[in-house]
C-alpha cells in the first residue's frame, strides 16, 4: 500500500486511511488516531497519586510531566495511534471449590509481546517512508495514558470502573497499545463520531462494578490500588494487608470481578461477533488447587512455565495469594468440609515454617482467621 494512497502519501488523511487498514491486516480489533496533547485529567491524577493510590504501583509516581503529555515523551510528537486487542467475551469461568482462578488477560500468550511485534513492524514501515520521523511503540510499559488517548481515538468510553468499554460490542476485555508519531495523521475516531465529539456516557446511573468489588476498591471513575485485588496479587511485592484475608475471592493472579458484573462486557451475540484474538485463548490452567500452589517450592514455580505476565508474581507472591484466595475458601458456604480441613492444616502448617516468607505466613495467618480460627 504504496504511493499516494498509501502510508507514504503527502495528504494526512490518506495517510491515516492506509495507517488504519494496516491495523486491520495486522488483527488489531480496534484502531484510530487522536492528536498528541496533553491530558485534561492531569490535576486528577497527581491527586490520586498524592493520596497514594496507586498503591504497590510506585512506578506511576514517576515521569509524571512525560506520563501526562505524550509530546515531552516523545518530542515533537503530533499524533497518537491507539489500538486494541481483545483477550475475552465474558463468558463465565466454572468454579470450582479449593482452585484459585487467574484473570482472563494473563491465560494466553504475553499481550506485551503480541502487541508489540505488531506495532514494531508498523513503526518500522513509517520510519522506511519517513526517517527524519519518530514512531515510539508503548505497550503498557512506556509512561503513557493510553486508555485516555484510546478514548479521544474513538475506541470506546471509559467506565466508572475505569477501563475502557470498547465500541462495536467490545466490552472492556481488551489490551491497549499505541505509536507516539511526530509524523501528522489525520485524526480519526475507531467509532467514527467526528473527531472531538463524546460518545455516550457508557454507565449512566450503573454502579455494578461498584457493588461487585470485594475490596470496596472502587468509586465512580477511580479505582484505589491500594485496595484492588488485582493490583494486591500482581503488583505488591511485600505483605497484604490482613484486613483482605478472606475478601480476595477465588483470585490467585489477577481479578475480573468488575468485568464480570459489567453489562458491557457480558456475552452475548454481539459481543462473540466482536471476536477474540486467537494469541490470547488460554494456553495453561486458568485456575489451579490452592493445595498445591501452597505446597509450591523453586521447583514447582518453574514447572509451572509462566510467560512474562505471570512471572511478574514471583514464588512468595504466588503462595501467598494462595492464602489469601484459601481464605476466601474457608468463609465460602460451597467449600466441602473435608477441603476445608485440608486448607486449615496447609495454611497452619505454612503460618509455623520459618523457610517461608514473611508475607506468606502472615498471610496463612490472616487466612486462618478469616476462617474463624484463632493462631
Amino acid at each position: 500500500m504504496d504511493g499516494a494512497g498509501g502510508l507514504s502519501s503527502v495528504d494526512p488523511s490518506a495517510r491515516t486511511d492506509a495507517l488504519l487498514a494496516r491495523c486491520a491486516q495486522h488483527g488489531f480489533a480496534l484502531a484510530g488516531v487522536a492528536e498528541a496533547r496533553a491530558s485534561d485529567r492531569a490535576d486528577a491524577f497527581r491527586a490520586w497519586i498524592a493520596a497514594g493510590k496507586q498503591g504497590g504501583m510506585a512506578y506511576l509516581a514517576e515521569e509524571l510531566e512525560r506520563r501526562t503529555d505524550p509530546r515531552l515523551l516523545v518530542p515533537g510528537a503530533v499524533s497518537v495511534l491507539c489500538v486494541a486487542d481483545r483477550y475475552a467475551d465474558g463468558r463465565p469461568d466454572r468454579r470450582i471449590p479449593g482452585f484459585g482462578r487467574i484473570a482472563r488477560y494473563a491465560r494466553g500468550e504475553d499481550y506485551h509481546v503480541v502487541i508489540r511485534a505488531r506495532l514494531e513492524a508498523l513503526a518500522a514501515e513509517l520510519l522506511r517512508a519517513y526517517p527524519e520521523h519518530r514512531f515510539r511503540v508503548c505497550v503498557d510499559t512506556a509512561p503513557l495514558l493510553e486508555r485516555e488517548h484510546a478514548e479521544r481515538a474513538g475506541l470506546g468510553r471509559i467506565g466508572k470502573h475505569t477501563l475502557l468499554i470498547g465500541s462495536g460490542g467490545a466490552g472492556s476485555w481488551l489490551l491497549l497499545g499505541a505509536i507516539v508519531s511526530t509524523l501528522a495523521f489525520a485524526p480519526r475516531r475507531a467509532d467514527g463520531l467526528p473527531v472531538g465529539a463524546d460518545a455516550a456516557d457508557p454507565c449512566g446511573g450503573c454502579t455494578r462494578c461498584i457493588d461487585a468489588c470485594p475490596t470496596g476498591a472502587i468509586t465512580p471513575w477511580s479505582v484505589d490500588a491500594s485496595r484492588c485485588v488485582s493490583a494486591l496479587t500482581i503488583e505488591e511485592r511485600g505483605a497484604v494487608d490482613a484486613s483482605f484475608a478472606g475478601r480476595t475471592g477465588d483470585w490467585l493472579f489477577g481479578c475480573d470481578d468488575c468485568q464480570e458484573a459489567c453489562p458491557h462486557s457480558q456475552p452475548t451475540r454481539r459481543s462473540r461477533a466482536a471476536g477474540v484474538h486467537e494469541a490470547y485463548r488460554p494456553g495453561g490452567a486458568a485456575a489451579m488447587p490452592l493445595l498445591e500452589v501452597l505446597a509450591w517450592d523453586d521447583e514447582a514455580y518453574e514447572r509451572a512455565r509462566f510467560n512474562e505476565v505471570l512471572r511478574r508474581a514471583d514464588l512468595s507472591m504466588w503462595r501467598r495469594n494462595a492464602a489469601l484466595a484459601a481464605g476466601s475458601a474457608l468463609r465460602s458456604g460451597e467449600t466441602p468440609e473435608s477441603l476445608r480441613a485440608e486448607l486449615r492444616a496447609a495454611l497452619a502448617a505454612l503460618a509455623l515454617d520459618p523457610s517461608a516468607d514473611g508475607p506468606v505466613r502472615d498471610a496463612a495467618r490472616a487466612a486462618l482467621r478469616a476462617g474463624g480460627i484463632e493462631f
